[in-house]
């Protein structure tokens, strides 16, 4: 068994609360997110995570969210440099977003596909280039894991219960083994872990 694919690795990022949801009852709120989002702990994860990165996929709701605020933050007055590194990776760098919606993207370096996840990843793994990171996007990442399609699973945990909302981890997922490959905990019990698909 090995713990590594030849090739580009796809590799999923998501935060989960600590009863396992990764949005409470109004997906709209992430209010939950912030206090542990702005952690030392959860800014170096994103920033382990989006460095070996080439191609960022996202859904959507998801990019229009991300390509909406995060460009804001380059040259933002006090804004940590690990969100200033990370905005100007997400600009600068190739973006797959999944829409069955869009007709044209509005955002420089992005590609619209309209096709399975499953699919879209093992056309992007049969071509040159470094990680495909898929960036908080749940129907993306439930997609993926549904096909055993996930390389490199990171999450970080918030030490709150949200009584509610949807879950990343459904039943119906194909038996597989991880190994975890880092660990770290951060203030306010934030953690960060990074699991690597064993196949």
């Amino acid at each position: 068994m090995t713990t590594q694919t030849a090739g580009r690795r796809v590799v999923t990022n998501m935060a989960l609360s600590l009863d396992g949801h990764y949005a409470g009852h109004d997906p709209r709120d992430m209010g939950w997110v912030m206090p542990y989002a702005v952690t030392d702990v959860a800014r170096d994860h994103l920033t382990s995570l989006w460095e070996p990165a080439t191609t960022a996929l996202l859904g959507r709701v998801n990019a229009e969210g991300f390509l909406g605020f995060w460009p804001t933050v380059i040259g933002m007055e006090g804004a940590d440099p690990r969100d200033e590194a990370f905005a100007k990776w997400l600009v600068g760098t190739d973006k797959v977003v999944l829409s069955s919606t869009l007709g044209a993207a509005p955002w420089e370096r992005t590609t619209i596909v309209d096709q399975p996840a499953a699919q879209v990843v093992a056309d992007l793994k049969a071509t040159d280039g470094g990680d495909i990171l898929v960036l908080s996007s749940a129907s993306v990442i439930k997609a993926l894991l549904a096909a055993d399609a996930v390389d490199r699973l990171a999450l970080t945990i918030f030490p709150v219960f949200l009584g509610g909302g949807p879950r990343l981890f459904e039943d119906g997922l194909p038996a597989g083994e991880w190994t975890l490959v880092s660990q770290a905990a951060g203030a306010h019990g934030t953690l960060s872990l990074v699991y690597d698909r064993v196949r």
